[in-house]
């Protein structure tokens, strides 16, 4: 790829390019090799104290003057998931350069979004350090951790990102509905792992096969009571938004209950009748329904992040989770953004050192 991008950006009269990843805890952008221009690699760009990792984060062009030219800052977008970062020198920049320099972000999104189906290269480039089995197994689950129609924004995000077990979270745009689901299934490891990835198999066959959300939740929870026989058991929400109305329904299985954020601040959290976890015998769910109004977001998330404690037993809590989305939400922050910082504080209240998986996704409607 960035052999591609070097002989793309020749024709706008661009040098010295640098292709950046972002790895996958989304601290640093990591630069590619072209196998000939730079013997050795540029050091990595950390997130957000660098001009490339401004342009990452704010999703705009950054550019400096520098002795040899302009240095300039692509962001790369994958879809609407953000990729990485390219870095390139010009002579000068005008309007129709910088267009071009978008173009070439956007073609830098499409490459890898069409090369990473057929190559490690690009998942192993993101790694920091080893990823264990049962993080490799469950970022293969994971969708784009962002997307954004003209309706509806949704951004994702698990910690810990090299050793994350149970977590996961899906969504799906399918023309006027949009799907959404978080799951925590129970335990650590490869055990975990494979508990999630029977529920989420689960909960993507029955959406395809077009079936409600009742009934794609009393189907889950029996696979996974079929499946094991034992105590094994997965928590979760799966939840739908009629795009043209806003009307949001969901379902929730001994989960967290949803936080709705409505003008810049958590108004209140979604409270429902919950089942029991899916796997464990219990009645049957309760669609619970809910109008959202243009803006509104539904903050879903799991126990690892609330339950995170300092090594002197302090606990995150939920009180700190909503004065963190109040103060977030209230700069009209990206969804992706928003859950970037919030997992990141989760991060840095345990020391670096999270006990279980935390998982944050954030849902917006336009309207």
């Amino acid at each position: 790829m960035p052999e591609i991008l070097a002989r793309a950006a020749t024709a706008i009269g661009a040098t010295d390019l640098v292709v950046y990843l972002i790895d996958f805890g989304q601290t640093v952008l990591e630069p590619m090799s072209d196998h000939a221009a730079h013997a050795e690699l540029p050091d990595t760009e950390p997130v957000p104290s660098t001009m490339a990792g401004r342009a990452f984060v704010d999703q705009r062009i950054v550019t400096a003057d520098r002795d040899d030219g302009v240095r300039v800052w692509i962001p790369v977008l994958e879809g609407s998931d953000r990729t990485g970062v390219i870095a390139l020198t010009l002579d000068a920049v005008g309007a129709s350069i910088l267009r071009d320099c978008e173009d070439l972000g956007l073609l830098a999104g499409y490459l890898i979004a069409a090369q990473a189906r057929c190559t490690d290269l690009y998942n192993l480039h993101r790694r920091r350090r080893r990823m264990s089995l049962a993080a490799s197994m469950q970022w293969d689950l994971l969708p784009p951790l962002v997307l954004k129609t003209g309706s509806v924004a949704v951004a994702g995000l698990v910690e810990p990102a090299y050793d994350v077990g149970g977590d996961c979270f899906d969504y799906a745009a399918n023309g006027s509905v949009f799907d959404f689901a978080i799951m925590d299934a129970m335990g650590h490891g490869v055990a975990s792992a494979r508990i999630a990835s029977l529920a989420m198999g689960s909960y993507r066959h029955d959406r395809r096969e077009g079936r409600s959300l009742t009934a794609m939740h009393v189907t889950l929870a029996a696979t996974i009571e079929r499946q094991y026989g034992d105590a094994s058991f997965a928590t979760g929400v799966l939840g739908r938004i009629d795009v043209d109305s806003g009307v949001v329904t969901w379902t929730n299985a001994g989960h967290p209950p949803p936080l709705l954020i409505r003008g810049g601040q958590v108004v209140r959290e979604l409270h429902g009748e919950s089942t029991t976890p899916w796997g464990i015998p219990g009645r049957d769910p309760t669609l619970v329904a809910e109008q959202l109004e243009p803006g509104d977001c539904l903050l879903l998330y799991t126990d690892g992040v609330v339950e995170a404690r300092t090594p002197d037993g302090q606990e995150f809590g939920l009180e700190q989770l909503v004065d963190l989305t109040d103060r977030h939400a209230s700069d009209l922050l990206a969804p992706e953004a928003i859950v970037r910082l919030l997992l990141h504080s989760v991060r840095d209240h345990q020391r670096d050192e999270l006990v279980d998986d935390a998982t944050v996704v954030l849902v917006r409607w336009d309207g």
